[in-house]
């Protein structure tokens, strides 16, 4: 990539690609909306907690690199959007993989094909592997397919945003146990349940924001 991206930019530009494909009726996001998407719980590695100004330092530098701007659509309350498609020309595909990435670290097909679901419908892995080949085949790459590691039967792949990603000890341990793998899903059933939840309480109050816009009108 010609700029590269710290962790906050990452997270920011991710939720913006995220929201974008997940709620468009909401999207672009007020600031107060898209520092909730950085701080989710559900569909997020690292959970970060980040504050506004963090977001606002982000946006700021990602303005800079022509990845994100505030939106030009009217209303009271400034909102921000992403610019990937007009810089980059990326279709649905590649924004939901590319998103997926952003906001989880490296992944397998199979991975991207079930959590990049709720963003956009991949018929069949072969679909997913297809976008990553594109994403991969770009000038500069936009996406790298990782050296299968010790004990995993699939490669991941992982975005370029932020540079080549450095591997972890955990990228060298063994596969989880099936207990540990049924824990694991149990907790991503409860997690999708809170990222509704959390969703819900957004949509809320962006309703009742829209409800004071409207009636200030006639005060």
């Amino acid at each position: 990539m010609e700029a590269i991206l710290n962790d906050v930019e990452v997270r920011v530009l991710g939720c913006l690609m995220e929201k974008e494909l997940t709620t468009p009726e909401y999207y672009p996001l007020s600031l107060n909306a898209l520092t909730n998407a950085c701080n989710q719980k559900s569909n997020r590695d690292p959970v970060l907690t980040l504050e506004e100004a963090d977001v606002v330092r982000a946006l700021d530098s990602l303005r800079f690199k022509h990845m994100a701007l505030q939106s030009a659509e009217g209303g009271r309350v400034p909102k921000y959007r992403h610019a990937l498609v007009e810089k980059l020309r990326l279709s649905p595909a590649e924004l939901a993989v590319l998103a997926e990435l952003l906001l989880r670290g490296p992944q397998t097909i199979g991975e991207l094909r079930t959590r990049a679901e709720r963003m956009h419908n991949f018929s069949d892995p072969a679909a997913v592997e297809t976008t990553l080949e594109e994403l991969s085949a770009r000038t500069p790459p936009l996406v790298n397919k990782l050296s299968r590691q010790p004990g995993r039967k699939e490669p991941r792949y992982a975005h370029l945003f932020a540079g080549e990603p450095e591997l972890t000890v955990e990228d060298f341990s063994p596969p989880p146990e099936s207990a540990r793998l049924r824990v694991m899903a149990e907790n991503d059933r409860i997690a999708k349940v809170e990222e509704e939840v959390a969703e819900l309480r957004l949509e809320v109050s962006e309703l009742r924001r829209m409800v004071r816009d409207f009636t200030s009108q006639f005060e």
